[in-house]
């Protein structure tokens, strides 16, 4: 393999053995590929002139670097504006590995010859990439040799690499963004920390709303704080609107309240009256921590029945990890619950007052988030529906990820399965 550390300071010589230059820089295009091609490489002659030789007119790159062309014949490469310089923006960079969900230093830039073209396959993100640099990995692998410890490769494959600076090219940043944006939220919340404010800040605004949502639901308080400063207020208000009414509110509460009542201003009346009611509640108080997105039915209904409603269902469909169903009458008081398996395990015609649980555990809106935790753990239960006391309408759920937080560090917390 050939690496970009080998190529920097090597004399270029043209088709007659004339030296044209050294090479202190290689371009590449087509970056959406799994192997990016070498379009030119950047030279500097003894006079201090700068030129760029199309891949085109190169022969060979290594053990030295020879045109096809004398120097007379050499055609200057106009750059077409999406070319990545491998040693100015790649090389001692960030960027993301979207396998191993992680932030790397880029310490070398490996590259191949496939068929006519040199490309781009990887890079080095190792301590043998910095010894190459420095002239020293031969010494190395001599000594790893003679204590029969090879030194390991980190080369990560160029399709798995995010390459992303807050002044990069809009082409670039959407090939990156589109890389990260498959990630989970959590990893994506763990890169975002990793990341200078700056190459932050780029990814942060090139993120569409869901999937920001997503990763602020992942992320500590003081993050998600921070980047919603970072939004204008008509996108941190759509923003909201993609994030569970619970963790809307929870965000919002430390915001301050001159900003919070003009963010729900801002959000749609459904979301905003969700979010509100919320923020009523005490924080540490099931109220505080309900979510009012969960999955119900009208009781008196047979499965098939039931299921064919849920599938119908705007707020079933809201629901992003439904386990249990609430039955409720027509005045939205609880009658009681069935477990999703359950409901899809039994026969069509069945009636749904066969499988439920009539006399469920709830709670208040004003119990304790401690009493929540110490009822989900006793019940081993992954939601608790939350009533009013007198009436006994339900208003939503507390889910186990939001009762642990009560008992658990929430940095522990957001290591547990999200079940919700």
């Amino acid at each position: 393999m050939l690496y970009l550390s080998q190529l920097q300071g090597k004399q270029v010589w043209d088709a007659w053995s004339q030296p044209i230059g050294k090479c202190y820089d290689v371009l590449v295009g087509n970056l959406d590929q799994s192997f990016p091609t070498v379009r030119a490489i950047a030279t500097k002659a003894a006079d201090g002139a700068e030129r760029l030789i199309p891949a085109s007119q190169v022969s060979g790159l290594f053990p030295s670097i020879i045109l096809k062309v004398p120097t007379e014949e050499v055609v200057p490469y106009i750059p077409k504006g999406d070319e990545l310089h491998l040693a100015s923006r790649v090389l001692d960079r960030q960027v993301v590995d979207i396998d191993g969900r992680r932030v790397v230093r880029v310490n070398d830039v490996q590259l191949a010859r496939l068929r006519d073209q040199f490309c781009v396959t990887g890079v080095d993100v190792g301590g043998q990439g910095l010894l190459r640099r420095l002239g020293l990995e031969g010494v190395a692998q001599g000594v790893a040799s003679r204590f029969k410890r090879p030194l390991p490769a980190q080369v990560i494959p160029w399709e798995d690499v995010a390459p992303l600076q807050a002044d990069d090219d809009p082409l670039r940043l959407r090939i990156s963004r589109d890389k990260i944006s498959h990630l989970p939220g959590a990893d994506i919340a763990a890169i975002l920390n990793d990341l200078d404010h700056r190459t932050g800040e780029a990814l942060v605004k090139g993120l569409d709303n869901e999937i920001l949502a997503d990763m602020l639901e992942e992320s500590p308080a003081e993050v998600q704080v921070n980047i919603l400063s970072q939004l204008s207020p008509e996108r941190a208000a759509d923003v909201l609107e993609e994030m569970g009414p619970d963790e809307a509110a929870d965000l919002l509460a430390d915001l301050p309240t001159q900003t919070t009542e003009r963010l729900l201003d801002l959000m749609e009346d459904a979301d905003a009256e969700d979010v509100r009611a919320l923020l009523a509640y005490p924080e540490d108080s099931a109220g505080g921590i309900m979510t009012t997105e969960f999955a119900y039915a009208p009781c008196e209904m047979t499965v098939g029945e039931t299921l064919a409603y849920l599938r119908q269902s705007e707020d079933a469909r809201d629901d992003e990890v439904m386990y249990y169903v609430y039955l409720l009458d027509k005045a939205d008081v609880l009658h009681g619950v069935v477990s999703l398996r359950d409901l899809v395990m039994a026969p069509p015609d069945a009636a749904t007052d066969s499988l439920i649980e009539l006399d469920p555990v709830t709670v208040t809106p004003l119990t304790s988030q401690r009493d929540v935790a110490y009822l989900v753990a006793k019940y081993n239960v992954l939601a608790l529906p939350v009533v009013e006391e007198e009436s006994g309408v339900m208003l939503g759920i507390v889910t186990v990820d939001d009762a642990l937080d009560a008992v658990l560090p929430t940095a522990w917390k957001k290591r547990l399965p999200r079940f919700f």
